[in-house]
């Protein structure tokens, strides 16, 4: 996964109905990963509004000079900008944007739903766990060069994301994910949780360990057998596109 030239990192807002979802990408990512899944929903009516987090979208060194709560602010606030719009919000992330998603739910139980895609709430790289201490030595890293887990082809020209990784926020995304998963058994609103198992990104246990331990007693589990890590833009994109449109259907009634 790289930057790609011909798009456009950015924020996007699509104007819809009264009915909202915020769209939250991953680490390292932007937008674009959440646009085919953005179009799809203002296709049936919905505002959508996806932000570009801190520190993404730019330089990978720039990600180094945000904290997880500055993450957590800007979604926030784009939370509350869309409800401005909307009277009806559902919130929708992807990998830690999931992440970022539980924590918004949790501060805010008005939310009418979310659905956590690939949530990353394990990891399947043991490695990140010395991320507090070479954070310290050395704060941006080479990607490890692995085949990619999409099964699309045409994925990754879908997707702008740093070639490198930033050590630090590697660790602040650490530190998103042990708060989110704190907050989980606490969690009320209506919820789905997407993941594949084709997924080498996270653990393969943090899709069902995240449905089996959020509180919520309206929780469904959509598993996939044909995706990558960012299941948004590859093979069975229209599948979870699909399902995300029922989901906020059935919890409007």
């Amino acid at each position: 996964m790289t930057q790609r030239p011909h798009l456009d990192p950015s924020a996007f807002f699509l104007p819809g109905g009264s009915v909202g979802v915020l769209l939250l990408h991953g680490f390292t990512g932007a937008p674009t990963e959440m646009r085919l899944l953005g179009d799809y929903l203002n296709g049936r009516g919905y505002t959508v509004a996806a932000p570009l987090l801190p520190g993404h979208g730019t330089r990978v060194e720039d990600m180094n000079g945000y904290r997880w709560r500055d993450w957590v602010r800007h979604a926030e606030a784009a939370l509350i900008d869309l409800q401005s719009h909307c009277a009806t919000v559902f919130v929708g992330g992807l990998s830690l944007g999931s992440l970022i998603g539980i924590y918004l739910v949790a501060q805010h139980p008005d939310v009418a739903g979310l659905i956590a895609y690939s949530p990353a709430v394990l990891v399947a790289s043991r490695s990140v766990w010395l991320a507090p201490l070479v954070k310290h030595f050395v704060p941006i890293l080479s990607a490890p060069v692995s085949p990619s887990d999409l099964t699309d082809p045409e994925a990754g020209s879908r997707l702008w994301c740093y070639e490198q990784i930033p050590v630090p926020a590697v660790h602040e995304t650490m530190r998103m994910a042990m708060r989110a998963m704190g907050l989980l058994p606490g969690l009320r609103v209506p919820l789905l949780v997407v993941y594949s198992t084709g997924d080498r990104t996270i653990h393969r246990d943090s899709g069902r360990y995240t449905f089996e331990v959020a509180g919520t007693p309206d929780k469904e589990l959509l598993v996939l057998h044909n995706s990558g890590h960012a299941l948004t833009v590859d093979s069975e994109w229209r599948l979870v596109a699909g399902r995300t449109a029922e989901f906020i259907e059935q919890h409007l009634k």
